[in-house]
């Protein structure tokens, strides 16, 4: 027997609990290939195999935006399977033995995004830029915790995007941000220059950064919320998706942990 344990979580919380029946009939639908794989046997599907079996069989110059979060560099359980710390020359060799088997799968115009923490980035970058042009280090608020007593508090992560050649999408009119005004400069008539009156207040449409503040950790009470001990919020991947795909693209995960990618894809 298998005991399924139930998780107290919040009203609105969206997790699906499967019973055996449920999983059992479920399973089947997961794929698992032992062969080259063409489009239409993985498009639209969760592979759940191995990373390091699945390199073999995947086809080639098929995806269109990659997004990777690996265990970052520390001890850490994920799942059940720990992973240690390594040093930085190490972790980058880790990382290495597995994206230079994802290369083949991207297109020529595709975008990568690879997630990492400041112990990670070092190594991130070293390997991502013998593969890709490096063309930015996001850093986003992540918020949580009570903090450190004789460190600063570690509150940001890092994403650095890629890109296979200088031909890339980037649709930068679907992530610009509202951000109030501070300084609300005005025509000589008393109009708005560059900047919109509202009910909630005074706003300029601006331009995206690399510094993302708006991105908020999934919390126990909020609906997106699963059991993954390092999930990434749901409007994190939204920004990705909307700024650097089209729709009808494909985005592989090769580290798919709580699903949310394909989520938010669809």
């Amino acid at each position: 027997m298998v005991k399924i344990e139930q998780k107290e979580r919040a009203p609105r919380n969206r997790t699906i609990t499967l019973s055996i029946k449920e999983r059992k009939f479920f399973l089947p639908r997961l794929k698992h290939i032992q062969s080259l794989a063409g489009l239409q046997d993985i498009e639209n599907c969760t592979i759940n195999q191995d990373l390091y079996e699945v390199l073999h069989y995947l086809p080639e110059a098929f995806v269109d935006l990659m997004f990777i979060d690996p265990p970052y560099n520390l001890a850490k359980s994920f799942n059940g399977r720990a992973f240690k710390q390594m040093s930085i020359a190490e972790y980058a060799r880790w990382i290495d033995s597995w994206l230079s088997g994802l290369v083949k799968t991207l297109k020529a115009n595709a975008s990568i995004y690879i997630c990492g923490d400041w112990q990670s980035s070092a190594a991130i970058y070293q390997v991502a830029e013998k593969y890709f042009k490096v063309r930015n280090r996001i850093t986003w608020e992540r918020e949580k915790g009570r903090g450190a007593k004789s460190n600063w508090k570690n509150c940001s992560e890092d994403i650095f995007f890629c890109t296979v050649s200088d031909r890339y999408t980037f649709n930068v009119e679907k992530v610009k941000l509202n951000r109030r005004v501070i300084a609300p400069y005005t025509h000589s008539n008393g109009e708005p220059k560059d900047w919109q009156r509202t009910e909630m207040g005074d706003f300029r449409l601006t331009y995206p950064s690399n510094i993302w503040t708006d991105v908020t950790v999934p919390y126990w009470s909020m609906p997106e919320k699963a059991d993954h001990p390092t999930q990434k919020p749901e409007k994190l991947l939204a920004k990705i998706i909307l700024a650097s795909s089209n729709e009808g693209d494909l985005i592989l995960d090769p580290f798919l942990g709580s699903g949310t990618t394909s989520v938010v894809a669809k």
